[in-house]
């Protein structure tokens, strides 16, 4: 007869080293987790969009607790792409703030959709262009900006200019460095 344990070693042998390392990690963690009760509302009520680039581990260098706020992150941090989340956030989760947080040496920058499309096609066919262009009203934009600051300043307009957004949230564009961990306001 298998125990949950012994099914649960058994699944470890049957994952990928990233799964098992994911499931090694997570039995620590919850060992010691003791953060169940937190709200589900941010204590601090802001929201951060940042990008998925590995190098930035968003609670560490922009001080955020377990609770505190919300992170939203996607390709080159882009604010329209996060527009659903950050409406989310704030109409559904209270936040009042949004931090756009955009980084040096991101991959989106000084990339083309056309570029992006090309390999697409390339790596997955033009079947896989078609579905995501179908989802985009034939033009799938892949959101990339050619200027960090202005990447950045452009985002803090969109969010700023939106009818999603309400006047009363403060909205502000940072950039990150991936080389020295430091962040700086982008003025507008």
């Amino acid at each position: 007869m298998s125990t949950p344990l012994s099914r649960q070693q058994n699944h470890l042998n049957m994952t990928t080293t990233n799964e098992a390392h994911l499931i090694r990690s997570n039995r620590k963690y919850a060992k010691r987790f003791d953060d169940g009760d937190l709200s589900h509302l941010p204590a601090k009520k802001y929201a951060i969009v940042t990008c998925m680039d590995c190098r930035i581990d968003a609670y560490s260098a922009f001080g955020i607790n377990l609770g505190d706020a919300h992170v939203i992150r996607n390709a080159g941090g882009s604010a329209r792409d996060a527009l659903r989340s950050i409406v989310l956030s704030q109409q559904l989760l209270q936040t009042t703030e949004v931090f756009v947080i955009k980084h040096t040496h991101c991959g989106m920058q000084g990339i083309t959709n056309d570029l992006i499309n090309q390999t697409v096609v390339k790596n997955l066919g033009a079947d896989a262009l078609a579905e995501l262009n179908s989802l985009h009203c034939n033009r799938f934009d892949w959101l990339p900006f050619a200027d960090l600051e202005q990447g950045v300043k452009d985002d803090v307009a969109f969010l700023k200019s939106s009818k999603a957004i309400p006047k009363s949230v403060h909205v502000s564009g940072w950039v990150y460095d991936v080389e020295t961990g430091k962040v700086k306001p982008v003025e507008k």
